[in-house]
């Protein structure tokens, strides 16, 4: 996982790089923008911004240059700001891209953390929860439907025509990136192909479990539910955490610097995949 910018290496020559050493994907995270008036407090760290949250490249876009020099390699977003984007645009993207890529597009999706940014957007930050579920319910109506419509309190649209449909059924994995709690369990139960805890934020292997009693009491069954862990270094050790509570992936952070600091990573990575083949 990155945050690719206008000063680190090439979406697209980092996905080669992925692809020839036998890793299964790339994911990349987005901001629009970062107002300069941001009192809204960074949410690792210190609390100091790093640089690349102020430079990143649209990720569709970028995602796109990865597919068209890629074959196998899964491509995805970690994590799409969905509620500052408009819901019929989205998944018209993410189709095409499916389409264009043969099936290899995942869609990590989360709540925020700047109230500044999603202010410019025309959210109210309260109203994020409720967009973000919307918005991923009317996607995928969009993309599963031959004439779609949605009627909530903020997507709104009447009978509709949407092709091409994406090339995975029912559309291209929906995975929510947000804390872990019951708002958050009951929105994967309902509505998300998958989880996206994160380390660094002090989630853990027994928060997995809790996930999946939540989505078993919803009435939903728990293997269908994708694990991605985001932030895992490339250590025996943190990764055989994971896989021991039946993760099905988990994204290394990368820099945001030019590739010749990000292959030493790539290869440590390679260097541990024959140990969960």
């Amino acid at each position: 996982m990155i945050l690719p910018t206008d000063r680190s290496a090439s979406v697209a020559e980092i996905a080669v790089a992925l692809e020839e050493r036998g890793l299964e994907s790339l994911f990349l995270g987005e901001h629009t923008h970062i107002p300069a008036a941001r009192t809204s407090p960074f949410p690792m760290g210190d609390g100091t911004l790093p640089d690349e949250y102020t430079r990143t490249v649209d990720p569709f876009v970028a995602l796109a240059f990865a597919a068209a020099r890629t074959t196998t390699v899964r491509l995805g977003t970690c994590i799409l700001l969905l509620a500052q984007r408009d819901a019929i645009v989205v998944a018209k993207e993410a189709a095409t891209l499916d389409l264009l890529s043969g099936g290899r597009i995942e869609i990590g999706v989360g709540y925020g953390w700047n109230v500044e940014e999603a202010a410019d957007h025309g959210v109210a930050w309260k109203s994020r929860r409720a967009r973000v579920r919307e918005q991923a319910l009317a996607m995928q109506a969009l993309w599963t439907q031959d004439e779609a419509s949605f009627a909530g309190d903020h997507v709104v649209f009447d009978r509709a025509w949407m092709w091409p449909k994406p090339v995975q059924a029912g559309g291209p994995p929906i995975l929510l990136g947000a804390s872990p709690g019951p708002k958050t369990f009951a929105a994967v139960a309902e509505w998300a192909r998958g989880w996206i805890p994160v380390p660094f934020w002090g989630h853990t292997t027994a928060d997995i479990e809790a996930m999946r009693r939540a989505v078993a009491d919803a009435g939903r069954d728990p293997a269908e539910i994708e694990v991605t862990v985001d932030g895992v270094f490339p250590d025996a050790e943190q990764l055989d955490v994971w896989h021991a509570a039946g993760a099905h992936r988990v994204l290394l952070p990368l820099p945001s610097e030019p590739i010749d600091q990000i292959l030493p990573i790539l290869d440590a990575a390679a260097a541990l995949v024959s140990r969960y083949a």
